[in-house]
């Protein structure tokens, strides 16, 4: 008798200890899936991402292959998207990974350039510097294969006329 009181009180105890654990966590944040989501050279990159970035930490995410920082969301990473082709877009190396940036107003998009697949990042560089993001996500970001690489104006010869 006693051994089934017990019982009959250890069931509702844990289902409050669940039901207090998860309230007490924040809720995923709402991320579409890039079209090549389930690429699976998107997978060394993810496991090596950072659990915080500029001290915003990671949260959990809705979609494969996607991560966010910070509550609300000041950072969120897509992989699995379009790979860039050459491009006059502003591109910076960072740590050995190149980045083709687009600014908006107030959002960047930064993609890695020469990597395939490609992954996105999504700031305002108002809340969070790029430069900390690009810094703390190059070396999870160099695993993605390397395809290319940016190239300036001198880099290129262009044949004359003649």
């Amino acid at each position: 008798m006693r051994f089934d009181s017990v019982s009959r009180l250890a069931v509702p105890l844990a289902a409050v200890s669940l039901l207090l654990a998860l309230s007490g966590c924040a809720p995923s944040v709402e991320v579409s899936a890039a079209k090549d989501s389930n690429n699976p050279a998107c997978a060394p990159m993810m496991v090596a991402l950072p659990d915080s970035l500029a001290d915003a930490p990671r949260r959990t995410t809705s979609s494969q292959a996607t991560a966010a920082w910070g509550d609300p969301s000041l950072v969120v990473l897509r992989c699995g998207v379009t790979v860039p082709g050459p491009t006059t877009d502003k591109c910076v190396g960072v740590n050995g990974v190149d980045w083709v940036i687009k600014e908006g107003n107030p959002t960047w998009t930064l993609t890695t350039y020469g990597r395939t697949p490609a992954a996105e990042v999504v700031l305002d560089p108002n809340k969070i510097p790029s430069s900390t993001v690009l810094a703390e996500l190059s070396s999870a970001a160099a695993k993605l294969p390397k395809t290319r690489e940016c190239v300036g104006p001198g880099d290129v010869s262009i044949p004359t006329p003649g």
